[in-house]
């Protein structure tokens, strides 16, 4: 078979037009040194702070100091595999992570990584883990209510929809139970919940997943954990990760709450990669910016106006203190960026008061405007009350006469501690904590042994389910007590006294 000049060029002139040039640019750099999750890099000056950087065996890095010669970089994963004069690669993307409600019920790391063996994630889109908080013209009052089911709390300090409200207090005095209580009391509203795990022990992690799990509300919460074994580029990470999953549903219409435990570890945790990168220590060694680290984050905490789909976004940061220093460094930062905290005080909580919730030095800045009507009125008193036995009982220990008043005052005092104590993973009804709470302020407790008053308060609360349900249902749906249904709850009051036996 013989084939001509002719056909030859034909073919060679058909595969010159068809011949495209596909030219790849990459930006790349080199390890100049590495350590302790650190790595410096030459030759990226295109770099933008945050970008995603990939290292050589799977590793990946987030550009933080952008200097003159070098980038700082901080190293995600298993650094010790990188070793000086390796390759970088820029992404030309900025650290984000999934988020949507694929993630709900699992838990995962600060990349979104899964890590319940559970299987992959399959998130339809990203988010940028960093992003401009709302301005004031974006958002609208705080003014709904975000029930956590704890009476101290929804009674005393109220919590609204797009607040940011502090849990602080020592180790070990049940910061987490109040928020893992708040997202409990969620399981029947519209409300998605993000728990971010900064530093904790894998144990203690399990066993929030294992009660959320109990009580049936895990399908609604993402958990966000980097471990105390973690480094700490992934304890900085993660609450802006968390932040960005629950900012998701804000931004679709939707309403979320999301607990920080704890952002303490989250500045030891930026101090060591601040200190690496050799930014200037300020007081107790934190940077400058420590401030701006924990402001920038709770600041995305808001409730949207209408026209922005009316979201919300509620954050309940937490902050260990040490020996109920609340005028330390961080505690006094965080403080000043919140609406108000919840302080849990560890002589209460030794003394059998759970949730130890201390009233004279807990406040929400929001008050009222996040309070049903009925729970306004109810627990208008209450608080004043609280804060007065508090200083009468440290004069009554001196053991000396007291007035008529004074005894009376004491005496309510001490039952309405008892009506405020409650059981961990237990949160209570709108409905049944003003029930309970009116019964108490009205003075109709005054003459049950404090000892009998958790029995009181249960049965009085099944038995107002059962005699007289359509009052209850009226203050659960409604959410206001006018007069005829104070006179109607009074007469509920007198009559289940009568058949109460002591």
């Amino acid at each position: 078979m013989k084939i001509s000049p002719e056909e030859v060029t034909e073919v060679i002139k058909q595969q010159i037009e068809g011949f495209t040039s596909q030219t790849q640019l990459e930006e790349v750099g080199t390890v100049l040194q590495v350590g302790d999750g650190i790595a410096r890099i030459w030759g990226l000056s295109g770099a933008m702070a945050m970008e995603l950087l990939e290292f050589p065996r799977g590793v990946f890095g987030m550009a933080l100091n952008l200097e003159r010669d070098n980038v700082g970089c901080v190293l995600m994963g298993d650094y010790s595999c990188i070793k000086e004069g390796d390759q970088v690669k820029r992404t030309r993307r900025v650290m984000e992570v999934p988020v949507g409600p694929a993630l709900l019920g699992r838990v995962v790391n600060p990349l979104g990584q899964p890590v319940d063996g559970r299987g992959e994630i399959k998130a339809e889109r990203t988010r940028p883990v960093e992003r401009r908080a709302h301005g004031v013209i974006e958002r609208q009052p705080v003014k709904e209510p975000m029930q956590t089911g704890i009476k101290a709390i929804d009674a005393m300090v109220p919590i609204g929809r797009g607040q940011r409200e502090l849990i602080i207090g020592d180790r070990q005095t049940g910061k987490t139970a109040v928020g893992v209580d708040a997202i409990i009391n969620q399981k029947d509203t519209d409300v998605f919940c993000v728990y971010v795990a900064i530093g904790q022990k894998q144990s203690t992690v399990a066993q929030v997943v294992k009660t959320l799990e109990e009580n049936q509300v895990l399908e609604k919460t993402i958990i966000v954990t980097a471990g105390a074994s973690e480094s700490a580029p992934l304890l900085y990470l993660a609450p802006y990760s968390g932040c960005a999953m629950a900012e998701d549903f804000m931004m679709n219409g939707g309403h979320a709450l999301i607990i920080y435990d704890d952002l303490s570890k989250h500045a030891a945790a930026y101090r060591q990669m601040s200190l690496l990168l050799r930014r200037p220590p300020g007081r107790e060694a934190y940077p400058g910016d420590v401030f701006y680290l924990h402001s920038r984050l709770l600041e995305r905490a808001s409730k949207l106006k209408s026209e922005l789909g009316g979201g919300s976004l509620t954050a309940l940061p937490i902050i260990e203190t040490q020996a109920g220093d609340i005028s330390a460094y961080i505690p006094t930062n965080v403080i000043s960026i919140t609406d108000g905290q919840i302080y849990l005080e560890s002589s209460l909580f030794y003394s059998g008061q759970r949730p130890a919730v201390n009233v004279g030095l807990s406040v929400s800045r929001v008050g009222g405007s996040a309070q049903v009507k009925a729970m306004k009125q109810m627990a208008g008193r209450l608080r004043l009350d609280m804060s007065q036995y508090r200083e009468l009982a440290a004069f009554a220990q001196f053991g000396s006469d007291l007035d008529k008043a004074t005894q009376a005052q004491l005496a309510r005092g001490e039952r309405m501690m008892r009506v405020l104590r409650q059981p961990q993973s237990r949160p209570i009804p709108m409905e049944e904590q003003i029930a309970i709470i009116f019964a108490g302020t009205t003075g109709a407790l005054d003459d049950i042994p404090v000892l009998e008053i958790s029995r009181f308060e249960q049965e009085f609360i099944k038995y107002l389910w059962e005699r007289h349900t359509t009052l209850i249902k009226i203050i659960r749906d409604k959410g206001e007590m006018g007069a005829e249904l104070q006179e109607e709850m009074q007469e509920a009051v007198n009559g289940f006294k009568k058949i109460f036996k002591v």
